[in-house]
């Protein structure tokens, strides 16, 4: 999945680990597990929450970057004319092009500007809840398994662990049957209706995640 060259950013959730609580008696060996986070974003196998979050957020961005590259193309064009004329047009002529050549230039790099940063901030705004949820679900899951100490691979590096101690395929196919993709993972406000949800438009990025953190 492309995202405004603001390299993903790449958004991560927190490493999870849970520890047994402290018993009066000798505790058991614990029952460790190991998951890898960064699967729950994966295109195919990832958790469709976290899919459909980012595909809305890149359906809002979409068209400001068509109109950003299109702008880039008419600089390029513009710069290249320039040259092409600089030595057969008088001076005033070529000033003027130069001119406007750098406006537009300015144009772009404020845009883009602007663009990163409404999708670094609707990025956020749309994985964190998604982020609190999937832990407090991780928790629960790892729980109901007697799991007492989980390790999160994409945060912790791992030299070795026996293929049997990972959950990831397990708890992502758990987390996708018991919160649909269809479910907002945390209502954070009443209801509203359609007129009071531009943001989920294609043309008004939706609540769920532009390309991702890093990419006009």
């Amino acid at each position: 999945m492309k995202v405004f060259c603001i390299a993903v950013a790449a958004v991560g959730f927190a490493a999870i680990t849970i520890l047994a609580q402290t018993q009066t008696r000798p505790a058991a060996p614990a029952n460790i597990a190991i998951i890898d986070s960064s699967a729950f974003s994966d295109e195919k196998n990832g958790i469709a929450r976290v899919m459909a979050a980012m595909q809305q957020i890149e359906a809002k961005f979409t068209p400001l970057r068509a109109e950003i590259r299109s702008m880039r193309e008419r600089l390029n064009t513009m710069k290249s004319d320039l040259q092409k004329k600089r030595g057969i047009q008088d001076a005033a002529t070529t000033a003027k092009q130069a001119e406007e050549a750098n406006r537009l230039e300015i144009e772009i790099k404020r845009k883009a500007e602007d663009a990163q940063a409404s999708y670094q901030r609707e990025s956020l705004a749309a994985i964190d809840p998604l982020q609190q949820d999937i832990g407090n679900a991780l928790t629960a899951y790892a729980q109901s398994k007697g799991i007492t100490l989980l390790i999160d691979a994409n945060r912790v590096p791992i030299i070795y662990a026996a293929s049997n101690l990972d959950i990831t395929k397990d708890f992502i196919a758990d987390y996708n049957r018991t919160h649909p993709a269809t479910v907002a993972p945390a209502p954070a406000r009443p209801t509203t209706s359609p007129a009071a949800r531009p943001t989920t438009s294609p043309t008004a990025r939706p609540t769920t995640s532009p390309a991702r953190p890093t990419r006009p």
